[in-house]
């Protein structure tokens, strides 16, 4: 009886495969035909999953976001914590998992400056990708505000700057040895701390 193929193992494995390839020969030089080799399965097999490499890098975005918005949304609406420490947990969790995975967030963002250069505009993908954060973080501070548990203040500009702030920290573990993980969680902790309502309201107008 042959034996039962699972897809999505396989695709998984095409990706973190492709992942390597990227970062070892470069985007512009890799193609299927050397990662279906390395994968060891053969080309034609490869074209099931992935029309071709580009495809395979927005599957890999697309990916990590999306387990990761899930299972955020699943904490904030079942949790009994409160309304800070639910988005504190939540950046804090995005800068664990980038540091866990930091080879591949490499790779990622390697082969995002690649297809910038020859002119690939990643804003509306990385807008896109990160849309259902902006809107958890958005739904979790009204909630606050009408709580009581977070200051009345600019829920959006909020929202734009801790997102901000993840992706500035992505970019440095990507790039920089020296990134400081406890000290990029302390300062998303001092951040939600202007907006308790003991904050000074000077901070967020």
């Amino acid at each position: 009886m042959p034996k039962k193929i699972d897809h999505e193992e396989r695709k998984e494995k095409i990706l973190q495969t492709a992942l390597k390839v990227f970062a070892r020969e470069g985007y512009r030089d890799s193609n299927l035909s050397l990662i279906a080799t390395e994968c060891g399965i053969s080309r034609p097999t490869i074209y099931q999953y992935f029309k071709d490499k580009e495809q395979i890098y927005y599957y890999a975005v697309k990916l990590v976001t999306g387990r990761m918005f899930t299972k955020y949304a699943d904490y904030a609406w079942t949790t009994t914590d409160g309304i800070i420490v639910r988005i504190l947990t939540i950046c804090n969790d995005i800068i664990d998992i980038s540091t866990q995975h930091r080879g591949e967030l490499t790779s990622l963002m390697d082969v995002m400056l690649q297809l910038k250069k020859e002119g690939t505009d990643f804003s509306d993908i990385i807008l896109r990708r990160t849309a259902k954060l902006h809107i958890l973080f958005k739904r979790l501070l009204r909630l606050g505000i009408s709580m009581g548990e977070v200051v009345q203040c600019d829920v959006n500009r909020i929202t734009q700057h801790l997102v901000i702030l993840l992706e500035s920290f992505c970019f440095q573990l990507a790039f920089l040895d020296s990134f400081d993980v406890n000290g990029s969680k302390e300062l998303v902790n001092n951040y939600l701390e202007l907006i308790r309502p003991q904050a000074d309201q000077r901070f967020i107008r």
